[in-house]
């Protein structure tokens, strides 16, 4: 109910559609949905199996930011090539321009800022283990957007929907 809750949330929030887009990856062992708003401009098929979608922001700072979120899923044949997995991606991260880790509370979890294109993003890394597939959920949005609060709640409350279905 809590996904359904913020799913119509995010949609009521960035453009006022209450319907979802049904996502499959991985011969359907990873289901989650988007709000129709976020639109998709890359998928990969084989391994990595990758699926972008750009999550509008209505305000002038999406001239020159794009807040996307990127579900990853790569095989995996046990839980020692998930941590590989996992370490490689976060090591990549750490060589962002201006990386600066932020606090995490969650296992398998990061956070961090960096820089692209000279302004300030953050990022929300999650990483599960599931059917012999290393899962990555990264949520990128710009640090500030001028559309202000309620579009960073409804980007955030987004990524953290597309989370619990992943889990």
């Amino acid at each position: 109910m809590s996904f359904l809750r913020n799913t119509v949330l995010t949609g009521l929030l960035l453009v006022g559609s209450l319907h979802a887009t049904d996502v499959s990856m991985a011969s359907g062992s990873v289901s989650f949905s988007t709000p129709d708003q976020w639109v998709g401009i890359m998928e990969t098929q084989g391994d990595p199996e990758v699926r972008v979608f750009q999550v509008p922001d209505p305000s002038p700072t999406a001239a020159t930011s794009l807040a996307r979120v990127t579900v990853t899923v790569k095989q995996a044949s046990d839980v020692k090539a998930f941590q590989q997995y996992m370490t490689s991606a976060t090591e990549k991260a750490k060589g962002l321009a201006g990386y600066q880790a932020a606090a995490s509370t969650a296992p398998n979890s990061y956070s961090y800022t960096a820089q692209e294109n000279g302004a300030q993003f953050s990022y929300s890394e999650r990483y599960w283990f599931k059917d012999n597939h290393a899962i990555q959920l990264r949520c990128v949005r710009p640090a500030q957007s001028q559309a202000g609060p309620a579009w960073k709640t409804a980007f955030d409350q987004g990524c953290d929907a597309i989370a619990a279905r992943l889990k």
